[in-house]
């Protein structure tokens, strides 16, 4: 399983818009129902620091570039940062899920 893991700060006055465009985005994902991926966005209590998990199951390639939405949010990212995003990718040691 492949994980990536990105940190990024947004400028104070497009939060809005960018929440606006997460939850567009995670309606198509949901209605699109991609198999293999685990996609996940976090805001941290300052109210402008996002965390974004993906998960890739092994064998499958990243599905969420097919929507539309993702690529949509993924292009005005551009705007809405106050720096550059920082990304890891994680090595799972354990993981359950219910």
């Amino acid at each position: 399983m492949a994980v990536l893991m990105v940190r990024a700060t947004v400028k104070p006055e497009c939060v809005d818009a960018l929440e606006a465009a997460l939850r567009k985005m995670f309606t198509a994902i949901e209605g699109a129902r991609p198999k293999g991926v685990r996609y996940a966005s976090y805001r941290l209590p300052d109210g402008v620091t996002y965390l974004a998990e993906l998960e890739i199951a092994d064998g499958i390639e990243n599905p969420l570039p097919g929507i539309q939405e993702f690529r949509e949010f993924q292009a005005a990212l551009k705007d809405w940062l106050a720096a550059p995003p920082v990304a890891e990718h994680l090595e799972v040691r354990g993981a359950y899920a219910a």
